[in-house]
């Protein structure tokens, strides 16, 4: 049986390297610092700060969608919806906070 190479995995690759190298010290960095801060908040500041790492894991999560919308457009409907699910299952992968 003869398993099908994702043809978008490349692309996608390339794009995630892109975002990662772009927000690196930006959004991605905000996840980062803000998760360390929930882990290490007292209980009183707990709700607070998981709020504030919740709406950093939504920034990335809009900034990649806006990513993914962008070259989806140029694919017919079909396979911007299978370049969709793969770009979603690769960029969960890469940062498993975005589950």
């Amino acid at each position: 049986m003869r398993v099908r190479r994702d043809p978008f995995r490349d692309v996608i690759a390339r794009q995630l390297d892109l975002f990662t190298d772009d927000e690196s010290d930006g959004l991605l960095a905000d996840v980062r610092d803000l998760e360390r801060r929930y882990t290490r908040t007292d209980r009183d500041d707990a709700e607070e700060a998981y709020g504030d790492y919740v709406d950093a894991v939504d920034a990335v999560k809009d900034a990649l969608a806006d990513m993914r919308n962008q070259f989806g457009a140029t694919l017919d409907e079909d396979r911007a919806e299978e370049y969709e699910h793969a770009f979603e299952d690769a960029a969960r992968r890469r940062w498993r906070w975005l589950r």
